[in-house]
């Protein structure tokens, strides 16, 4: 019978039909094991990532490309493929929009090819008549072509026929002193271009001579941001800037000031700087000079 003595009065035997000090030692065990399990369970919890609003990690901005693209207020054709990581003139091509590639807000933009490259769907896509356009639909992108004060300045005309040359080689400056603490890595959304930090309000160049083509704060991840077109193949663009010296349709010289160092999401002075070809990011390092 269990949990009877024997005459021996030594050998007492648990509900388990064990003698009762290997039952003990059995229980002890697995008290442990539990006792590890509930400790491994509750030691080092994971933090939750800080995000900061103006400057979240930039794979929290790669969403989906949609087929279709509704203009917002402050887009502009060149912002738009920036966005979604494609060749502005492709957009153009495949929506039937020609240069100075004016959108208008509220038009819906085709962001994949189509067999015959249809136009999409668009309140208007036709040149705004002399009698004017109507509030609804102002253009984002006004088309006036304006030129920085300089005695070098390169005429919106001149820029646009150079970009057309496929031979035309581009001689990069650096775009601001400091040094670069992030650098670009092929295939990874998070290192696009390189990250340089310097002292805050330091100035921010342009790396080349080309045309602005935005000037804003609408994409996510930059701060305000500024895109320059160098020929129909390269863009530069320019992040994190404090203050913005230059407007979208200015034609600046390479070496002019478009802008002020700002600050990073860690509160860093930073510029964040990228070159793009046909729409796809390219390492800055190999096209700047090299510094010793």
């Amino acid at each position: 019978m269990i949990g009877v003595r024997t005459t021996s009065g030594n050998a007492r035997r648990s509900a388990t039909g064990l003698p009762s000090e290997y039952a003990r030692v059995l229980h002890a065990c697995l008290a442990a094991f539990l006792l590890i399990g509930n400790l491994s369970g509750c030691s080092a919890p994971v933090r939750a990532p800080v995000v900061s609003r103006d400057h979240p990690p930039l794979q929290q901005q790669r969403s989906a490309r949609p087929s279709v693209y509704r203009v917002r207020k402050g887009d502009t054709l060149y912002s738009i493929a920036w966005r979604f990581g494609i060749d502005y003139a492709s957009v153009a091509r495949w929506n039937g929009i020609r240069y100075p590639y004016t959108i208008y807000p509220g038009q819906r933009l085709r962001l994949t090819p189509t067999t015959r490259s249809r136009v999409a769907e668009t309140p208007s896509v036709k040149t705004p008549q002399t009698r004017g356009a109507s509030s609804k639909n102002k253009p984002v992108v006004s088309g006036k072509q304006l030129s920085r004060s300089s005695p070098k300045g390169v005429s919106s005309s001149q820029t646009e026929g150079k970009s057309g040359s496929e031979s035309l080689k581009l001689q990069w400056l650096w775009p601001t002193d400091g040094s670069v603490v992030q650098r670009f890595v092929k295939g990874d959304p998070v290192r696009k271009g390189v990250k340089i930090e310097g002292r805050y309000g330091t100035s921010i160049n342009a790396a080349e001579t080309g045309k602005v083509v935005y000037a804003g704060s609408g994409l996510i991840g930059y701060g305000r941001l500024v895109i320059i077109k160098h020929n129909k193949n390269y863009l530069s663009a320019y992040g994190y800037n404090k203050k913005i010296h230059v407007k979208e349709g200015d034609t600046v010289e390479k070496g002019i000031r478009i802008a002020e160092m700002g600050s990073d999401g860690n509160g860093k002075p930073m510029l964040h700087f990228e070159i793009r070809r046909n729409g796809a990011p390219v390492d800055p390092l190999k096209l700047l000079p090299h510094r010793p």
